[in-house]
């Protein structure tokens, strides 16, 4: 009798998979409010009164704002090289304890206590937690989903960012009418709600089957596969999916290591581990070096300097206007993001981000209040332009580019990049409107149009692809020596096994994991090493006997 799908939390098939997709998109909210939280608060006479060294000081501000990315850098550093032993579910949970313990030291700062110190060091503590929840979510998101969805659900993480951020910038503006205290510590204490959703729900949640698999723990991988896909448990459906995976551990080389050592990352041939780690962390940089935090996290002071002099309050609003077309074109990514593709996305959204700093510069080169006008479209347009395409995309793209052995130490690699350049353009930004005022304008512009050449020469489609799907277009442009972009062009879509043969066709894989298919239920799971050992086995008393049978042929014909 066929045994019934497991259960999470008391779900199976898709309501599972909508409560994994849901904890999921939560970090990220939680990640778009700690980066939006502080734009309203850091320019607030009250947030002066007790932090006195930011008062009319933006290098002090850029400070006590970008400080955070080094938190997050090193949470991204912590995953890169203990994320592959952690798992994805206790890293998620770490992630939120650190987030909520940094928080509450920020929110009991208070004058003549060093303040500023306690300050900065709950910054700190709170980026630690973001860096390894921005690390492993994308990672667990992946490798939880369906090929069919995998974009999608990807892109409404990213995506989420913006309604954390808009979450942000409007509580920020509602607390600006507040007392003193209200202004600035209720909007950081909020994001310990987003936190704890987190932290409580992943207790219950499913490891991914992919870090099971690589772990050897197949009983695991089976229960979880099956009850993310609502399977019976000894279903052919789960064993085919597990096999696929398993595959896809062999060919990176790697299998049977609990931790991918580092020097996997910068390995080539049939697996391009180092090209896509590249690929991923490249999407991670531009996303940064295109001004994108330069709008968010200083759009109110930037109104407030060149287009609203000297009114707060409406230079808050605006920025809450802003915040609201930055989500609202966020979302449109989830509808075209399957459809239009990746490659496309990224392109149009460079032109776009391009050409909307090139009208926010000329605008502001006047000098006149008038013409700063038109450099707030320009922002405008930057955002719905970031929002629908370059926001949620790195995010995705390193998730599904990276195979399945280096995937949790490339990915963190790329969020490292993230946050390290984010450091950097958050620090410099209000340092370069000081000094080049609309020239800070005409740099993003020309860094965001080296950016059309890059990604149509060097980065292939992902759309529509199983992840392991996506190892046969690097093993395909490698043996045929030929344009990644253009083998990813050339590969049809594939089914489970046709992804097997492909691989045994470019020599991906010596032989199939299909010995397991062979197996009926969870207690044969563990013995998948020794199905493929058998297999080995049986393939060469094969040989062996076909060469004897051969040999016994020959010597017949001899004696005759």
């Amino acid at each position: 009798m066929a045994a019934a799908p497991p259960k999470f939390m008391g779900l199976r098939g898709r309501p599972l998979s909508m409560i994994v997709s849901t904890v999921a998109t939560t970090g990220f909210l939680l990640f778009g409010y700690d980066q939006g939280v502080m734009s309203g608060i850091i320019s607030a006479p009250q947030f002066a009164d007790v932090f006195e060294e930011t008062r009319d000081n933006s290098t002090m501000q850029g400070f006590v704002t970008a400080i955070y990315e080094i938190g997050c850098l090193i949470g991204a550093m912590f995953i890169l090289w203990v994320g592959d032993l952690l798992g994805r579910r206790k890293a998620m949970i770490l992630g939120g304890v650190i987030m909520i313990i940094g928080t509450l030291i920020q929110i009991t700062a208070y004058p003549n206590h060093a303040p500023l110190a306690q300050f900065i060091i709950g910054r700190v503590i709170t980026g630690v937690g973001n860096g390894v929840n921005t690390s492993t979510i994308p990672t667990y998101q992946a490798e939880c989903s369906k090929t069919s969805n995998r974009g999608l659900l990807i892109c409404i993480e990213g995506g989420v960012i913006a309604f954390g951020t808009l979450i942000a910038y409007w509580i920020d503006y509602g607390a600006s009418y507040g007392n003193p205290d209200l202004v600035w510590r209720f909007p950081i204490a909020f994001q310990i709600f987003f936190g704890f959703i987190v932290c409580i729900f992943m207790i219950f949640l499913p490891e991914s089957p992919r870090w099971l698999l690589t772990h050897e723990r197949y009983e695991d991988a089976e229960v979880v596969i099956s009850a993310l896909r609502g399977y019976e448990l000894d279903s052919e459906g789960t064993r085919t999916e597990r096999d696929i995976i398993l595959d896809s551990i062999r060919a990176s080389g790697f299998s049977g290591q609990k931790a991918t050592p580092m020097k996997a990352l910068y390995t080539g041939g049939k697996t391009q581990h180092f090209r896509r780690m590249l690929l991923g962390s490249s999407s991670q940089l531009m996303q940064q070096v295109g001004g994108c935090n330069a709008v968010i996290y200083y759009f109110p002071i930037l109104f407030e300097t060149s287009i609203t002099p000297g009114d707060h309050h409406m230079a808050m609003l605006m920025g809450g206007v802003n915040m609201i077309i930055y989500s609202i074109f966020a979302t449109t990514s989830w509808f075209i993001i399957e459809r239009v593709g990746r490659r496309k996305l990224f392109l149009y959204g460079s032109i776009g981000q391009c050409l909307s700093m090139v009208l926010t510069f000329a605008c502001l080169i006047p000098g006149t209040q008038e013409a700063a006008k038109g450099a707030a479209v320009g922002l405008f347009t930057y955002i719905a332009s970031f929002g629908a395409t370059w926001l949620p995309l790195p995010w995705l793209y390193p998730a599904e580019i990276n195979p399945i052995k280096t995937r949790a130490k490339a990915n963190a690699t790329s969020t490292c990049t993230n946050w390290l350049f984010n450091f950097l353009i958050v620090m410099v930004t209000p340092i370069m409107i000081t000094n080049i005022g609309w020239g800070t304008y005409l740099f993003f512009a020309c860094v965001n149009a080296t950016f059309i050449p890059i990604i149509y020469f060097f980065y292939p489609e992902t759309a529509k692809r199983s992840l392991e799907e996506i190892d046969i277009i690097f093993a395909k442009g490698f043996v045929e020596n030929k344009s990644y972009v253009r083998a990813a062009q050339e590969l049809p879509l594939l089914t489970p096994e046709q992804v097997e043969e492909e691989a045994l066709k470019y020599g991906l894989i010596e032989t199939a994991a299909r010995g397991a298919m062979r197996a009926h239920g969870p207690s044969d799971v563990a013995h998948e090493k020794a199905y493929s050992v058998r297999s080995e086995e049986k393939s060469e008393e094969a040989s062996a006997s076909q060469e004897e049978v051969e040999n016994q042929e020959k010597k017949a014909a001899g004696r005759d």
